[in-house]
């Protein structure tokens, strides 16, 4: 069995910063490209950032590049997304997810289907 689990969530005022972790169990987390997904009420899964599994390819989308930043810890079986000047506008529920192989780039990145799936953690951006 394979499972991941997000953490990190919660309460924040704009501008502020919130560090997003995501540890998988029962599977090793070295062999796996890792994707950061969000979904904002009423709206559709986004792509948000993505790592390889020697995080020797990285990707952020347009939207928070400069803000967000993905790293992995392969040691701990973590990955992070590090999130600051956080803007209401990044409000949502937080995913991350694995897949085998998968490179990080530009184009097609967060397509398709992903091996593994956490249960989501809530990131709200009000004042």
């Amino acid at each position: 069995q394979v499972q991941l689990v997000e953490s990190g969530g919660g309460l924040v005022q704009p501008g502020g910063s919130l560090r997003l972790s995501c540890v998988a169990s029962e599977w090793t987390l070295e062999h796996y490209t890792i994707g950061w997904f969000r979904r904002a009420p009423g709206k559709g899964r986004e792509g948000v950032s993505c790592i390889t599994s020697n995080a020797r390819q990285t990707y952020v989308e347009d939207s928070v590049k400069g803000r967000f930043t993905i790293t992995r810890d392969n040691a701990k079986n973590t990955a992070y997304l590090e999130m600051n000047d956080l803007k209401p506008e990044d409000t949502g529920t937080y995913y991350c997810a694995g897949d085998r192989g998968r490179l990080c780039g530009p184009h097609s990145t967060f397509s398709g289907s992903w091996d593994s799936w956490g249960q989501g953690t809530q990131v709200t951006v009000s004042s």
